[in-house]
């Protein structure tokens, strides 16, 4: 199945750029381009890509806007480009529904992998952009967060390890588990927590208290 693209920047270079390196690659498509904000989110809504390929400094409406309203209005994959891996957005570009991050220099492989990575459901956070987002929290008010009673405490052990950054190959590995398994946990724990992906996962784990910077989950994995 083809994994259909709208790339957005507001560098015409850079959307060309980005639009060649992914039309050659198998089983991908760059279905269309925007130059802002605001034109991203209506061919978005025309277009149905599977993945968005998000710039957040444009003039209008921002890369951050318009992550909220094509994640809201449709299941597009939103992944953010930035300049540089400790970009000062990455809590707000996860809040308003980002799946993950890609630097605007990432080679040919890193961004097929990057594209093919959010359209199968995963999150791209890379260890560098985890570190950002604890700084983020810590220094921001205490968000309302949501009640984790609802976990049974293997997803709550399964929401720590998301938290860390691990696939799904890692955490049954880590926890002794089939991936088939762990993929059914990860499931169950966004369906009841009412979070889109993983990305958004990593963010509720913090803000919960469930994870704490520097210290890890306040109860050991079981």
């Amino acid at each position: 199945m083809t994994i259909r693209v709208l790339v957005v920047d507001d560098q015409s270079m850079v959307r060309a750029g980005f639009s060649a390196l992914l039309d050659a690659q198998p089983g991908i498509e760059v279905v269309a381009d925007a130059s802002d904000g605001a034109a991203a989110v209506a061919l978005a809504m025309q277009m149905h890509p599977d993945v968005v390929l998000m710039d957040v400094r444009m003039p209008g409406m921002d890369g951050i806007a318009a992550t909220e309203e094509i994640t809201r209005a449709t299941a597009a994959h939103v992944l953010v480009l930035t300049t540089f891996d400790l970009d000062e957005y990455v809590l707000d570009a996860l809040r308003a529904g980002a799946a993950g991050f890609l630097l605007k220099d990432a080679t040919a492989a890193e961004l097929t992998h990057g594209v093919r990575t959010v359209a199968d459901g995963d999150a791209l956070l890379a260890p560098a952009i985890l570190k950002r987002l604890v700084v983020d929290l810590v220094g921001r008010p205490e968000a309302p967060s949501r009640d984790l009673d609802v976990l049974t405490p293997r997803e709550r052990d399964v929401l720590v390890l998301v938290a860390a950054g691990l696939s799904n190959a890692e955490i049954a590995d880590r926890l002794s588990l089939a991936e088939q398994t762990v993929k059914g946990h990860v499931s169950a724990m966004l369906q009841k927590l009412q979070l889109r992906d993983r990305a958004q996962a990593v963010v509720v784990a913090y803000e919960s208290g469930l994870v704490t910077p520097g210290g890890g989950s306040p109860r050991a994995l079981s």
